[in-house]
């Protein structure tokens, strides 16, 4: 086979070559919060834009972190460690890695309408546990779900799976900066939400949160589970649209930013101001906290551009320095 037909083969054969991917930081190279493996509860505690949550649970406790373990074609992974087991799987507990994609991002799906496209969601999973593992797609506003389970066959390999949700052709999302949709990948659920779906299912009660979920990560002490290479698109699957570092860290920088540049007050009358601006417009007016220094008395913001494109910190006497702060706009 020559180069050329190669390469023809391995062209999408669905929308356009670039803005294919509608997630962000699928190939798991951005973590401003933090790469290093530690516990936390529910939130966003390591790599941009990935939820980490768990509900219920009794004893259960899991660090989430970036490694440098990934199949042929990345360099990074998202992991989660099994830091302390749940003795006893009850009905309402579960755990999940999670995405919410922006409605400004769905509108080429068309969601609603009778020219409503499928989705397919591809990825890289690996783990130590095999069996049956949920990955579901939640759309806000028409409060629609559905859930399906994939398959980890071998344990400790790297596995490509490809999972393809049918046109959603009654309601949609708003198309704004909200949520217009959720990714779900589940870690382990109880009975109260594995019921899988063979259609759309009107979402009521979470029944249908993790659907066909039957592997259980938290019932084993030190149990792992690993991905990347993760890419939600239009039509069958493709190959993973690869995003050089700059582009990724942009996208991510809409929902969050951390700024490690020093930031220094100036005395304007009976305040100390300091003005900076981020790196791209946020998604929303930003919540802003002080990473490093001396916090000023008083901190606020007013924005003078579009999305809070600039800030302002007020502090009430010179001197207030700010090694660096964060900007969170997350979803």
């Amino acid at each position: 086979m020559s180069n050329a037909r190669k390469l023809a083969d391995n062209l999408p054969s669905v929308g356009q070559l670039g803005g294919r991917n509608m997630l962000i930081n699928g190939q798991m190279t951005i973590a401003q919060r933090n790469t290093a493996a530690h516990n936390e509860g529910s939130g966003y505690f390591a790599l941009d834009r990935w939820y980490q949550e768990k509900s219920g649970t009794d004893q259960f406790t899991y660090s989430v972190e970036q490694v440098s373990d990934a199949p042929s074609g990345f360099s990074k992974s998202l992991k989660v460690t099994t830091s302390t087991a749940e003795t006893a799987l009850a009905a309402d507990e579960y755990a999940r890695i999670r995405q919410t994609v922006e409605g400004n991002n769905l509108i080429q799906i068309g969601f609603g309408t009778a020219d409503a496209k499928p989705l397919t969601l591809s990825f890289w999973v690996k783990s130590t546990i095999t069996g049956n593992w949920s990955a579901s797609l939640y759309v806000y506003d028409t409060n629609k779900i559905y859930s399906q389970a994939y398959t980890i066959n071998s344990a400790n390999t790297w596995e490509y799976k490809t999972l393809t949700y049918p046109a959603l052709t009654s309601g949609s999302p708003a198309y704004d900066n909200s949520g217009g949709l959720i990714l779900n990948f589940g870690l382990f659920a109880g009975s109260n939400w594995t019921t899988a779906t063979t259609e759309w299912t009107a979402y009521g009660g979470g029944a249908n949160l993790l659907g066909g979920q039957t592997a259980n990560l938290g019932g084993t002490l030190n149990a792992t589970w690993q991905i990347t290479g993760c890419q939600l698109e239009v039509g069958e699957a493709t190959p993973f649209e690869h995003r050089n570092y700059t582009d990724e860290f942009l996208r991510c920088a809409r929902y969050y930013f951390k700024n490690l540049a020093p930031v220094y007050t100036t005395q304007y009358g009976s305040n100390a101001i300091c003005t900076t601006e981020f790196p791209v417009p946020m998604r929303s007016t930003p919540s802003l906290s002080v990473v490093s220094g001396t916090a000023p008395t008083s901190l606020a913001g007013n924005s003078y551009a579009p999305y809070a494109s600039m800030y302002v910190y007020h502090a009430s006497s010179t001197g207030d320095g700010i090694s660096n702060y964060q900007a969170d706009a997350e979803i």
